[in-house]
């Protein structure tokens, strides 16, 4: 892409100007960053100071200019160049230059800015949702918290209620009756001294018992009811010995 600048630039003499003789116009460029182009014009040449005269003076400016590109495009790589110069004198005294400056080799950033934000979309994409995670761990979190079970509270001895005597003398006449009801089918006369108490287990059976405990049934069933024996039952085995 090119682009044409115009330049003007009045130059004033010390001495009379009367007409130019040669002239020429040279440019520098000083620096080429982002939107900006700085420099300078070299304008030199001869002069007469009256048209009769025959004596040619000399003169030499430099002109600088600052060009401002819009920053929709590069300058880094660009080609500056006069594309028109001309002049005229002003009163005798002034010289008055009109420069187009060519600035060529710009090309615009949208298409790299295009393909930075198609890269930038691409990487997004790429970045995997935490959020996601983050919920399925708070419901992961939520779950634990309901299947714990609530803290036991250690309660001192101070804090637990105390028994009063009647409740003493209940527990103590409820556990008389308990070891009354195991020797209910023991008879009286009986010589045996030492029993054994046995609770009935998920894998017990009649056989099992007496196979234990190297007894009879005859004798087993002397103490005990060997016609419907549950798990939990309380057995009596006799002392043989």
């Amino acid at each position: 892409m090119k682009k044409l600048v115009p330049f003007q630039k009045d130059i004033t003499f010390d001495t009379n100007v009367a007409e130019i003789n040669s002239i020429s116009l040279e440019h520098e460029i000083t620096t080429k960053e982002e939107s900006l182009i700085s420099g300078k014009f070299i304008v030199s040449g001869d002069y007469k100071m009256t048209n009769a005269s025959i004596h040619l003076d000399t003169f030499e400016y430099e002109l600088p200019f600052n060009i401002t590109i819009d920053k929709k495009y590069f300058v880094e790589d660009a080609e500056i160049d006069i594309s028109d110069f001309y002049y005229e004198i002003v009163n005798n005294r002034i010289l008055s230059v009109n420069i187009e400056l060519s600035v060529d080799n710009i090309e615009e950033k949208k298409e790299e800015e295009n393909m930075a934000r198609e890269e930038l979309t691409s990487e997004l994409e790429e970045i995997p949702v935490v959020e996601e995670e983050i919920e399925h761990n708070i419901e992961s979190v939520s779950k634990e918290e309901k299947t714990k079970e609530p803290p036991i509270t250690e309660v001192s001895k101070e804090e637990m209620p105390k028994e009063t005597e009647e409740e003493k003398e209940e527990k103590n006449e409820t556990r008389e009756t308990t070891v009354k009801s195991l020797f209910d089918n023991l008879d009286e006369n009986e010589t045996y001294v030492v029993y054994k108490i046995h609770i009935v287990t998920e894998n017990d059976t009649i056989e099992s018992i007496i196979n234990d405990y190297g007894v009879t049934r005859d004798n087993l069933s002397l103490y005990n009811d060997l016609s419907d024996v549950k798990i939990g039952d309380k057995i009596i085995i006799p002392n043989e010995n």
